[in-house]
């Protein structure tokens, strides 16, 4: 296998957990972040996920001291998300050693302060975030669906500079029910020089074979390694 793994690690009040379809009520605790963290490079990854959702839902970064226990204790690349709404957000971001950050809403509800991000930092450390239901770009934690349609969104920012796109199916995520594989196929065959991250879903290693079977460079998952669907020293032995 050719795709990039990158395992995720959620947070709610310094804790590893998930949701299901980014429900706060559906929410299963899996003990401490920087443990899974530690885990995760032992094993042999070099990159993870990490999203506040206490961020999403206030609207500012929370879990910053989490971010820095990781990025402080492991070598691990870590790209972060969640919450980071102003330029105190995101200069606390990468000063708790975030080597990217993901960003969703703001490129929503603020696309000149995304586009400033985006040339201040460079296009190798920003990630768009496009978290998709009904086809709809949704928004604060998902708590809410704009009136954005995916793919013109993406060409608006792709245009303008974006490489790296982090896409959530959100009926998909937590549900174990296998990847938006459809979707994703689509994304890819508009914009074949995207770095694609595929997110939600994914229950097994058979589902990371078929993503990249369909060419998508990169997946974000989390829910089947915590469950007990994936053998994390078999998938990367099989990605070699």
């Amino acid at each position: 296998m050719k795709i990039e793994l990158i395992p995720a690690i959620d947070i709610i009040d310094g804790q590893c957990v998930r949701l299901t379809k980014g429900d706060y009520d559906q929410k299963t605790v899996y003990g401490q972040p920087l443990e899974m963290a530690r885990e995760f490079e032992r094993i042999g990854y070099r990159r993870l996920h990490v999203v506040d959702l206490d961020g999403a839902k206030s609207k500012h970064i929370v879990n910053d001291a989490v971010l820095r226990s990781i990025t402080t204790a492991t070598s691990l690349t870590v790209d972060f998300g969640g919450g980071i709404k102003t330029d105190e957000d995101i200069e606390k971001a990468f000063d708790a050693g975030a080597a990217m950050v993901t960003i969703g809403s703001i490129a929503v509800t603020q696309p000149q302060l995304f586009m400033g991000w985006l040339e201040k930092y460079g296009a190798d450390r920003i990630i768009l975030g496009a978290d998709v239901r009904n086809g709809k770009i949704s928004i604060n934690g998902w708590k809410e669906d704009s009136t954005e349609d995916l793919l013109p969104f993406l060409k608006k920012y792709i245009d303008a500079g974006v490489r790296n796109v982090l896409c959530t199916e959100i009926s998909k995520d937590g549900t174990l029910q296998g990847p938006a594989i459809a979707l994703y196929k689509e994304v890819m065959a508009a914009y074949p020089d995207l770095h694609l991250i595929a997110s939600g879903g994914v229950s097994s290693i058979d589902d990371i074979k078929a993503l990249d079977q369909a060419g998508i460079p990169a997946v974000v998952f989390g829910k089947a390694i915590y469950e007990g669907r994936i053998d994390l020293h078999e998938l990367i032995i099989d990605n070699g």
